[in-house]
């Protein structure tokens, strides 16, 4: 299974979401914002170096604690040197070595988001409750469609609950998909500052419960899918 984590903004919790469900689905979380990437560095090799052809990806892949990532460059000479058509095959790899792909994907709908999301088996949309992040998340949820990569889950991320109780509900009407809020709370910004997934930083957060939601659902949208595939 491999699935891409966008919604169009940045700064609306992508990588916090994709770092933690890579946790919870015991996934390899792959940093794709090639430019800009928000994820840990690592220690060696890296998605530029494999998108280069200079390394294999599993050569590239490594433990941050208790996620497995396989890290991004920070050099724009790393990513001008990236060939971004080979990224379908460096996830079909990972997917076959590790079972589990979680992509981190930039902000923007640009042409790296598009592939990013047309060789992923399902996608996660990430929003925050402000009106310029949802008409992203609405962007990016139409070019999921034409891609035709079901959305599997929404996350809606740093919410009050109370106040935001009612845009959750028009956000799931409008995507047709159930939304998981994620309340704003300082253990979630405080784990990503550490590296560590909420669940390992503090196991009693309001968001451990969340990010284990839309990990249950993305699992039972794979199974779906693997129905499909079998009865086909």
């Amino acid at each position: 299974m491999i699935v891409a984590v966008s919604g169009g903004k940045g700064g609306v919790g992508k990588s916090t979401t994709a770092w933690n469900l890579g946790r919870e689905l015991d996934a390899v979380v792959v940093d794709a914002d090639l430019a800009t990437a928000d994820l840990p560095p690592g220690t060696g090799p890296d998605l530029h170096d494999v998108l280069a052809g200079r390394v294999e990806p599993v050569d590239a892949i490594e433990d941050v604690g208790p996620v497995t990532l396989l890290p991004c460059g920070r050099t724009l000479s790393g990513a001008r040197a990236s060939n971004l058509e080979e990224l379908g095959r460096v996830l079909r790899r990972v997917e076959r070595e590790w079972g589990r792909v979680v992509v981190d994907c930039p902000a923007g709908l640009a042409r790296d988001v598009g592939i990013e999301l047309r060789n992923a088996d399902l996608a996660v949309l990430v929003t925050t409750p402000n009106e310029a992040a949802l008409v992203d998340a609405f962007r990016a949820y139409r070019l999921t469609e034409a891609l035709q990569t079901p959305v599997a889950s929404a996350v809606l991320n740093k919410t009050d609950r109370e106040a935001h109780e009612e845009v959750a509900d028009r956000l799931g009407r409008a995507l047709g998909v159930e939304i998981t809020r994620v309340d704003r709370q300082q253990a979630v910004a405080d784990a990503q500052a550490r590296w560590m997934p909420v669940r390992d930083h503090a196991p009693d957060a309001q968001a451990v419960e969340a990010f284990r939601s839309v990990a249950d659902r993305l699992e039972r949208a794979q199974a779906r899918l693997s129905g499909r595939s079998t009865s086909g």
